[in-house]
C-alpha cells in the first residue's frame, strides 16, 4: 500500500517564515540541500538524516515506506512548511503530493522533466540504488512526459556506501563508477545516450568520475538543479510562501539532524555542506 497524506497528524501549523524541511536516508540529500540554500538564501532549512537505517536502495519498499512516514511526520512536527523527499528510493514509494496541505516534492519528476528537455535523441539513461531502479519510477515518468523516449537504466549500490564513506575522489570509486558505466553503455548498442539522470541524491557527490566515465557529451542531470526550478514555479504560482525577512547571516539557516549520532557522520557532514555551516546539529528521534 502506498502511503496517502491523510496518514500522519500535524500537531504544529508552518507559516510563511518556517523552514523547509529535507529528508534523506543519510546524507547524499546535502547535494539538494545545498543547491536550495544556494537559490533561496532568505530561507531556513531543516535537514533530516536517517543514518541510523541507510542504505534505503537494498530495504523493502513495506519498510522504505514506513521510514518515509516517520521522516515526513518528524519534519512536520518540526512546523516545516514544505517537504522534500531528497532521496530518490523513498521518492519512489511515495504517492501524493502534499501531505495535510503542506506540499511535498519529491525526486523523480523533476528529474524526469529536465532530462527530456535537454536530450536530443531521446536516450536517456537511469543510474540509482536497487529499490529505485526495481520500482522503475523514473521510466514510467518518463514515458508518461515523452512516450517515444528509450530509458536505459542501471542499478547502483556500490555508489552511496562509497559517500557515506567520504570516497567521493579516489582510484578504488573511480573503477567502480567505471564498472556501472560500462554496465550501462552494454545495454545501449543502437542508439546514442546522451543523457544521464543521477537518480539518487548521493551521486553527484561521484558527479567528476561519473563524468570521466561517461564522457564529456554526455549530459548529467542532478535532483538538486532540477527541483529548485519546480520549487521557483511554485513560488510563483504561490503554492508556498516565501520568508519576507531578509537572513542576513546565511550560516544560521540550516539546522542539522540525525538518526545516528557519531563523530563521523557529523564531521563529514560538515565537509558536504561546506561552504555552509550548519547552525545546529542534534539527534532525532523518530
Amino acid at each position: 500500500m502506498n502511503l496517502t497524506p491523510t496518514d500522519w497528524p500535524v500537531t504544529k501549523m508552518a507559516n510563511e517564515k518556517s523552514p523547509i524541511g529535507v529528508f534523506d536516508s543519510g546524507l547524499g540529500g546535502i547535494s539538494v540541500l545545498k543547491v536550495l540554500a544556494e537559490n533561496f538564501p532568505n530561507e531556513s532549512f531543516v535537514y533530516l538524516g536517517d543514518t541510523a537505517r541507510l542504505p534505503y536502495g537494498s530495504k523493502s519498499g513495506e519498510t522504505i515506506q514506513q521510514y518515509t512516514e516517520q521522516n515526513l511526520r518528524w519534519l512536520a512536527e518540526r512546523e516545516s512548511k514544505v517537504l522534500i523527499i531528497a532521496c530518490n528510493t523513498a521518492s519512489s514509494h511515495f504517492q501524493g503530493d502534499n501531505y495535510q496541505g503542506i506540499p511535498v516534492y519529491n525526486m523523480i519528476a523533476p528529474g524526469s522533466e529536465a532530462a527530456l528537455q535537454v536530450s536530443k535523441t531521446k536516450v536517456i539513461g537511469v543510474l540509482g540504488t536497487r529499490a529505485t531502479i526495481q520500482s522503475q519510477s523514473y521510466v514510467k515518468k518518463l514515458k508518461e512526459l515523452e512516450p517515444e523516449v528509450t530509458v536505459l537504466s542501471q542499478a547502483c549500490p556500490m555508489f552511496v556506501p562509497l559517500v557515506e564513506e567520504g570516497w567521493n575522489d579516489d582510484p578504488i570509486t573511480n573503477l567502480i563508477v567505471f564498472r556501472y558505466i560500462q554496465s550501462l553503455f552494454n545495454k545501449n548498442s543502437d542508439e546514442q545516450l546522451d543523457t544521464l539522470i543521477l537518480g539518487c541524491t548521493h551521486y553527484p557527490f561521484l558527479k567528476n568520475a561519473i563524468q570521466k566515465a561517461v564522457g564529456s557529451a554526455v549530459q548529467l542531470i542532478e535532483s538538486g538543479d532540477a527541483l529548485s526550478l519546480s520549487l521557483k514555479k511554485d513560488l510563483e504560482l504561490g503554492r508556498w510562501q516565501a520568508n519576507p525577512e531578509t537572513l542576513t547571516e546565511p550560516s544560521t539557516q540550516i539546522h542539522f539532524a540525525s538518526t545516528d549520532r557519531s563523530d563521523f557522520f557529523e564531521n563529514l557532514a560538515r565537509q558536504l555542506l561546506a561552504p555552509l555551516v550548519p547552525h545546529q546539529f542534534s539527534l532525532a528521534h523518530l
